[in-house]
């Protein structure tokens, strides 16, 4: 079964630290793009960052610029996203997509996505 497996999520603290984890389950996501996006209650999705095939091109979202780190690992067919310095307005349940026609762009959009992760959800509170 094809399908893209998260995990990494749950409850942490104001200014704390979480890495998501995204690994691929029956096909390889060396061709592939990948993006994080996330959806709060009552607010629609947002795209977060994104990753190109070679790694070499990354865009983030304005409000997690400095705090979110996106990167891959090919030979373990896995993409991370390191959130530091967490704030209460990145409480949302994340998902990982991945697509060979996906284009990394600065807007984030999420055209061409062909794989969806089930989504883990992330709190941020005291």
């Amino acid at each position: 079964q094809l399908q893209l497996v998260q995990s990494g999520g749950g409850l942490v603290q104001p200014g704390g630290s979480l890495r998501l984890s995204c690994a691929a389950s029956g096909f390889s996501l060396n061709n592939s793009a990948i993006g994080w996006f996330r959806q709060a209650p009552g607010k629609e999705r947002e795209g977060v960052s994104c990753i190109s095939t070679s790694g070499g091109t990354t865009n983030y979202r304005d409000s997690v610029k400095g705090r979110f780190t996106i990167s891959r690992d090919n030979a373990k067919n896995t993409v991370y996203l390191q959130m530091n310095s967490l704030k209460a307005e990145d409480t949302a349940v994340y998902y990982c997509a991945a697509g060979v026609y996906y284009y990394c762009a600065g807007s984030l959009w999420s055209y061409g996505l062909d794989y969806w992760g089930k989504g883990t959800l992330v709190t941020v509170s005291s």
